[in-house]
């Protein structure tokens, strides 16, 4: 984990059609709002700026996507990253080459507007890996002002595997994107939180709120903050190591458990006793 004690991100809760331009324009104005209210790092919902396509989405049978306005919205939102000086973490298909299928990604761009990372969902669904999508083959961790985040996509929550990689890499705050409309997400999001001892920012579209709104969940599993669920919205959390609250969860539960999986402190603590290696007595 970082040493830096507070920084400031912002959760953006936006609209997502088939029309990246429609989807550049509210990702922008997210951006530009999150900035004045002093966020470094503005994160938004898995396919935010191209859509989010596949025929597990009724609504996108049959869209094929445009590239070029796709490279157009993402060039922008990268010059708007640097002229606003924040980073920004944004869901997309990312085209390869040839008639391969495109990654589902989370670009990292920095503060500067350069593209600092992306994430390629790793773990993808039955539909997606059958119709649509390219999995991805690495993690994702970066660091902003002290902090250390990674990213997760959608139906990844399902595997704790990835969120114990995520704990043993340092990570502070998880970035999980998605377009799911099931509550569940949020639930097992929360226990990977709580049973990490790290933040998770849940990011999803304005469509999806209802079934569950974009949130923050402390390194405790509770909920710091939640968007609306009925409507777009911008939230804006501290993420803060010297919070009362948040005490037990980092300074006490994380480093013990790590000692925990260790075992030494169970090691020097068992005893050469008959009665307790005959299982069978009573």
């Amino acid at each position: 984990m970082g040493t830096a004690g507070t920084i400031r991100i912002a959760v953006a809760q936006t609209e997502v059609t088939t029309d990246p331009g429609a989807n550049g324009t509210v990702i922008r104005a997210a951006m530009r709002e999150a900035a004045e209210r002093g966020a470094r790092l503005v994160h938004f919902s898995e396919g935010a700026l191209s859509g989010y396509v596949g025929p597990a989405k009724a609504y996108y049978t049959g869209w094929r996507i445009d590239w070029a306005p796709v490279a157009r919205e993402l060039r922008a939102t990268m010059a708007l990253a640097a002229q606003l000086g924040v980073w920004v973490v944004v869901g997309g298909n990312h085209r390869l080459s040839g008639g391969h299928r495109p990654h589902n990604s989370l670009w990292v761009i920095d503060d500067r507007g350069e593209p600092a990372d992306r994430y390629d969902k790793r773990w993808v669904s039955h539909t997606e890996i059958t119709g649509f999508y390219t999995p991805g083959d690495h993690v994702c961790t970066f660091e902003v002002d002290g902090f250390r985040f990674g990213c997760l996509l959608c139906i990844e929550v399902n595997f704790p595997e990835l969120w114990m990689e995520q704990r043993e890499l340092g990570v502070d705050c998880v970035l999980f994107s998605t377009y799911s409309e099931d509550p569940i997400f949020e639930v097992i999001a929360r226990g990977h939180a709580a049973a990490n001892n790290y933040w998770v920012s849940i990011a999803v579209p304005t469509s999806c709120a209802a079934a569950g709104a974009s949130a923050v969940v402390g390194p405790h599993g509770y909920v710091l903050e939640r968007a609306r669920p009925d409507a777009s919205a911008v939230i804006c959390v501290d993420l803060d190591r010297d919070a009362p609250a948040l005490d037990v969860a980092l300074n006490k539960a994380r480093p013990w458990r790590e000692a925990a999986r260790a075992g030494h402190i169970y090691a020097a603590h068992r005893v050469d006793d008959p009665r307790s290696t005959d299982r069978t007595s009573i």
